[in-house]
């Protein structure tokens, strides 16, 4: 059956087209699993939390599925979009969705820019997609899968890196060829990858761990304990930090010494989430708790809006860039607005 569309204002009051929403299975599903969701509790700080009803976004780009991982390119953002099978890039000139790209089966586990492409890892057919962002279109299918939906893809400046077993293995592939020239083993049920000063870093939630391993060696150097159950990270300020699930913590360690130097309380415990750095902060995401902005100079969250939307963050070309993905769209957001 034909799906009715309805004409409406957007957010910015810009003319923006959607969907019914009581004939749209993917957000009846969102809002049935968001009725199960433990209400998040935030920081307590005087002061700090603010409704996300107080940001006018800068412009609204409508993403009729799931908008959900990001990655950023010099004159775009990308966002993932599993139940259409495809990425979205978003301009950042003209403010439109410029293209809509169908890869594999049911994009997931973030994305990663790299060697003049955008990597994109599925797991409907377990396999990893490489899209020109010259031409718009899949270049190249590996047939290697991501470990598990909610974790991660990263790029070096040589290589494509990416956990793609339960059992304990981050894969390094080479994107001349598009094979994997090396396998590492880290500990069972990692599940993302970050890098940021001369190596790889993976969380493994189960195990309440970080683990360094060298670019050059493709080696494990380092095994740091963090907050529980981490999984989203991020890279800025000499550090890395980790969005913790098991108690909405996020950790932060030094990159030089492989240290915990800091355990931040956000309030934002459970599934979901992501977290990034930009314009000198740290930003951090989950449903109920759209945004959280940590200082990196005192360690605390300085702000923090509550309410509908969030999902996954990323701080670019001058703005935050949001994916909420119950609502379908993605904000753009003007920083001097908030």
């Amino acid at each position: 059956m034909k799906k009715k569309m309805l004409l409406g204002i957007g957010f910015a009051g810009m003319l923006v087209v959607t969907s019914d929403a009581q004939e749209n299975p993917t957000v009846q599903a969102n809002k049935k699993q968001s009725s199960r969701r433990p209400v998040r509790p935030g920081v307590s700080t005087p002061g700090v939390k603010r409704e996300m009803s107080s940001i006018t976004p800068m412009a609204v780009f409508p993403v009729e599925g799931t908008p959900d991982w990001q990655v950023v390119t010099e004159d775009a953002v990308w966002v993932t979009n599993g139940p259409k099978n495809t990425i979205h890039r978003l301009d950042v000139k003209t403010n439109h969705v410029a293209a809509a790209v169908t890869v594999g089966q049911k994009p997931c586990s973030g994305l990663a820019a790299g060697f003049g492409s955008i990597w994109v890892p599925n797991c409907g057919d377990k396999s990893l997609s490489r899209v020109s962002i010259k031409t718009n279109a899949v270049e190249a299918t590996i047939p290697l899968g991501p470990a598990e939906s909610e974790g991660g893809v990263t790029t070096s400046p040589d290589a494509v890196w990416m956990l793609t077993d339960k059992a304990g293995k981050l894969s390094r592939i080479d994107p001349k060829s598009n094979r994997v020239v090396a396998e590492i083993a880290v500990p069972p049920s990692s599940v993302s990858c970050l890098y940021g000063d001369g190596a790889i870093w993976v969380t493994t939630p189960e195990k309440n761990l970080l683990t360094r391993v060298d670019v050059k060696t493709n080696k494990v150097t380092d095994s740091i304990a963090v907050g529980p159950q981490p999984r989203f990270l991020t890279f800025g300020a000499g550090a890395i930090w980790t969005l913790n699930q098991g108690d909405g913590t996020v950790s932060r360690v030094d990159t030089k010494t492989a240290k915990l130097v800091a355990s931040i309380e956000v309030g934002v415990p459970g599934g979901g989430g992501e977290i990034a750095f930009g314009m000198g902060h740290v930003w951090a995401t989950v449903f109920q708790i759209p945004l959280s902005e940590i200082d990196p100079q005192t360690n605390k969250v300085v702000r923090q809006w509550v309410g509908a939307g969030g999902d996954s963050v990323r701080v670019a070309h001058g703005s935050i860039w949001l994916s909420n993905l119950r609502e379908q769209n993605v904000w753009r957001i003007d920083p001097k607005q908030l």
